[in-house]
């Protein structure tokens, strides 16, 4: 048997119940006309006896009838138990199979996605997207996935998360998922053509948004950076490096691992982009912002505005308008590292976790 989206299984049930309620319409107005213009009865007569004999009520004659009004009035019968069979039918199958309940979900769920800002949009929702999803939700990070493979849709939905069910390379299905307020779009689909065409729709539709793409070849990791891929992520490319460095340095990649990802993570690494707006410390060394000392987090290396990158900055480096700090801690510490700060927010889209 065939899959079908739930939409299509909610457009075809009420094309159906539609369609079946015209079909009794059209057989009343059929029996109707039929005792007013043949039998000569009056409109409101017509009428009465149309229904009785449709509801099938029991109910006597309004007027006696000839032998061709009851030939009729039979076939008026055996026609309104069809109808009201088929849309009975209809309703049962809604009913039993849950339409209108899953109706109501997804209008539930229509709305929370237009509540949704400074939100994630997950395309696709394979293995590697799945890890991601899992990443997001220990970070609390609000995501939204998109997945054109109805049993990959059953999935996420069963695991809780926010889907919708449709191509993430047309403008339509980003648009639903409101990419105009979202910060981030990661497109982890199998092809590298539809991972880059949904990076080129993406920034199309939001110059500003953050596009992370998977790619399977080096020569498909330049043409992605080159649509506008703000990181291009290899996992044949990025397993082999991982897989060296777990041989040559293994104590360092536990640590790093354990620092990057995972739920039940001591340290974090967190992102902060400096707001000379908001932020008391632009100007000042790292020894007069006193970061260490106020929140115990770590800044570990300074990105410039210009791209230049200062790893293990000294008490003397100064921080400036729009530098980037890399900063590692507890989640207590990176909150407190953030209330000096500004208050600012991460450049990233993970929040500091709260703490466990």
């Amino acid at each position: 048997m065939p899959l079908y989206s739930f939409e299509e299984k909610y457009r075809r049930l009420r094309q159906e119940l539609f369609g079946g309620a015209i079909a009794l319409g059209g057989v009343f107005c059929l029996g109707t006309l039929w005792y007013w213009l043949i039998a000569k009865w009056s409109i409101i007569e017509a009428a009465y006896m149309t229904t009785i004999t449709l509801s099938t009520v029991g109910f006597s004659e309004v007027q006696p009838l000839d032998e061709k009004s009851r030939l009729f009035t039979i076939a008026l019968i055996f026609m309104g138990v069809i109808t009201i069979g088929y849309i009975a039918n209809r309703l049962t199958e809604a009913l039993i199979q849950g339409y209108f309940q899953e109706g109501i979900r997804q209008g539930q769920e229509r709305r929370l996605i237009d509540t949704l800002e400074n939100h994630c949009i997950v395309c696709g929702f394979g293995r590697t997207a799945r890890q991601v999803a899992l990443e997001f939700t220990a970070e609390e990070v609000p995501f939204i996935i998109i997945d054109s493979r109805p049993e990959q849709v059953e999935e996420a939905e069963q695991l809780g998360y926010i889907v919708i069910q449709g191509d993430a390379t047309r403008d339509e299905c980003l648009i639903n998922a409101r990419i105009d307020k979202a910060v981030c779009l990661v497109s982890a689909l199998t092809s590298d053509a539809e991972n880059l065409y949904t990076v080129l729709s993406a920034k199309t539709l939001n110059p500003k948004i953050r596009a992370i793409a998977r790619a399977s070849s080096e020569e498909a990791v330049l043409k992605l950076q080159r649509a506008g891929a703000d990181a291009v992520v290899s996992p044949y490319i990025t397993g082999g490096r991982r897989l060296a460095a777990a041989a040559l340095r293994p104590q360092v990649m536990d640590f790093v691992d354990g620092i990057l990802t995972g739920t039940d993570r001591t340290f974090y690494m967190e992102e902060f982009l400096l707001d000379p707006k908001s932020c008391p410390c632009v100007g000042q060394s790292l020894s007069e912002a006193r970061l260490r000392l106020q929140s115990g987090a770590l800044v570990l290396a300074i990105r410039r505005s210009d791209g230049t990158l200062i790893g293990g900055p000294t008490g003397e480096t100064e921080l400036m308008a729009g530098d980037l700090l890399i900063c590692m801690g507890t989640p207590e510490q990176l909150r407190q590292l953030n209330q000096i700060l500004g208050p600012i927010r991460s450049s990233s889209t993970a929040r500091p976790p709260r703490q466990k």
